[in-house]
């Protein structure tokens, strides 16, 4: 039986070990629901769940990521206050801090459709969506996943990133995400070679329009994006 119905959380500013041990505790009890219905023979129905959330500074690195694309030492992080995670993802190094919209979106694929590209492109379309929503024009690079920029010569910019992606999927149930720059400081990003990409450059809603944006609101315009795209319903 397709559960279309999710269910979304607001983490606030959250600590990110704090955050990807919530996601495992979501991710492991919707596969052991499956694995007990295959067990059993029976139709117990997987949750579905949308967490929103920004963390204080810290840089992740996923399972295809190298240790040289962190520019930073020990003393490096402790100055610029930041954390250093090796993670389950997909991907290679990333940013997060305050000021960039993460979402984290742990979904039973049976209740939609098992196709992880498919799901990776609708990820990216909520973000596309959401940007034209604020008169920014965005897509995709090929090769890359994400959501950029296109480069931009009466202000002399190149093609740019705006927001990074990385999940994990098991038995069709998926963790991690996406982090869309809304207002984030974007210097941050020199301490890494960003996604492993080394000549391009990243940017976020705030320096494309030139003004700070209420990241709330954000939230709402890609959680209603997320929900027409998946066509669930909201709980």
């Amino acid at each position: 039986m397709q559960n279309k119905k999710v269910n979304i959380e607001d983490l606030g500013l959250i600590d990110y070990q704090e955050a990807w041990d919530y996601q495992e505790k979501l991710f492991d009890h919707t596969v052991q629901i499956k694995l007990s219905n295959k067990k059993e023979n029976k139709d117990e129905p997987t949750p579905n769940k949308i967490l929103f959330c920004q963390h204080p500074h810290v840089y992740t690195l996923g399972k295809s990521g190298k240790q040289e694309h962190l520019l930073l030492d020990e003393k490096g992080l402790k100055e610029k206050e930041a954390r250093f995670y090796k993670i389950n993802r997909g991907g290679d190094i990333t940013y997060h801090g305050p000021g960039q919209l993460v979402v984290y979106p742990i979904l039973d694929l049976d209740n939609f459709f098992t196709d992880i590209h498919k799901y990776m492109r609708y990820l990216e379309e909520a973000v596309i969506q959401t940007l034209a929503h604020y008169g920014i024009s965005a897509g995709r690079v090929d090769g890359y996943t994400g959501v950029w920029l296109e480069e931009d010569k009466d202000r002399n910019l190149g093609e740019r990133k705006i927001c990074a992606m990385g999940v994990k999927a098991s038995r069709w149930v998926t963790m991690h995400g996406l982090a869309l720059n809304v207002n984030a400081d974007l210097s941050m990003f020199n301490n890494i070679v960003a996604c492993g990409i080394q000549d391009r450059a990243v940017t976020s809603m705030e320096a494309e329009l030139g003004k700070t944006l209420d990241i709330q609101e954000v939230a709402l315009v890609m959680e209603g994006q997320l929900i027409n795209l998946f066509e669930m319903e909201k709980i």
